[in-house]
């Protein structure tokens, strides 16, 4: 008579082994949380990437390197591009753009835009004349001393310069540049700290 409350022992009051049903249970169940942890991991990583290209699609960081836009502007300075900028909308004189140096599209320039499509650029004495009248240029480029014959730029071209004007290589040397050279519009300094802000267009907010 089994009394009640009683465990059933093996001969020799050992408890009898495992049940396998109860085994098989577990290693189940540490399975299945192997089998969901490594899928949280996958789809975190998956993620990660999504969101990492499409921030790619739309922004892209860029190094000066060189004293061309000097004073604004300085050797080692990172700034962050808008690569979306000219896709939703128009450039406008005294943008500040990232571009592929149409001598060598490997190479990445900086510069601003002073000429639009339609207009007649020349430099007269380090001053920048378009469609006949010196333009104004709110952001203090470095004059250059330097003039250039009139250009009148086709559709999809601009006149790029740098702000340092004697101490740039830009169309006042190489020419137009095309619209599909443009990789973006700087908006953003974030490097070092003390040149940290918003890359305004002051040429722009003054019309």
């Amino acid at each position: 008579v089994v009394m009640p409350g009683a465990v059933d022992r093996a001969p020799g009051g050992e408890r009898p082994p495992a049940l396998e049903g109860g085994v098989l249970a577990a290693d189940q169940r540490s399975a299945n949380r192997a089998s969901g942890i490594m899928r949280e991991l996958v789809e975190t990583i998956v993620l990660t990437l999504v969101i990492f290209f499409l921030v790619r699609t739309v922004i892209q960081n860029y190094r000066i390197d060189g004293i061309s836009m000097e004073p604004n502007f300085h050797n080692g300075q990172f700034l962050i591009i808008n690569k979306l900028a000219y896709h939703l909308g128009e450039p406008a004189r005294g943008d500040v753009i990232v571009f592929r140096y149409p001598r060598d599209p490997s190479r990445d320039f900086i510069k601003r835009v002073v000429g639009l499509p339609g207009d007649t650029v020349e430099v007269r004495s380090g001053r920048v004349i378009v469609n006949g009248e010196v333009i104004d240029e709110p952001y203090g480029p470095s004059p250059g001393t330097y003039d250039s014959e009139p250009v009148t730029l086709p559709a999809d071209e601009l006149f790029v310069m740098g702000d340092n004007r004697n101490n740039s290589s830009d169309s006042h040397i190489w020419g137009a540049l095309p619209m599909q050279n443009v990789i973006g519009k700087a908006v953003a300094s974030y490097w070092p700290p003390s040149d940290w802000g918003l890359v305004t267009n002051q040429a722009a907010a003054n019309r």
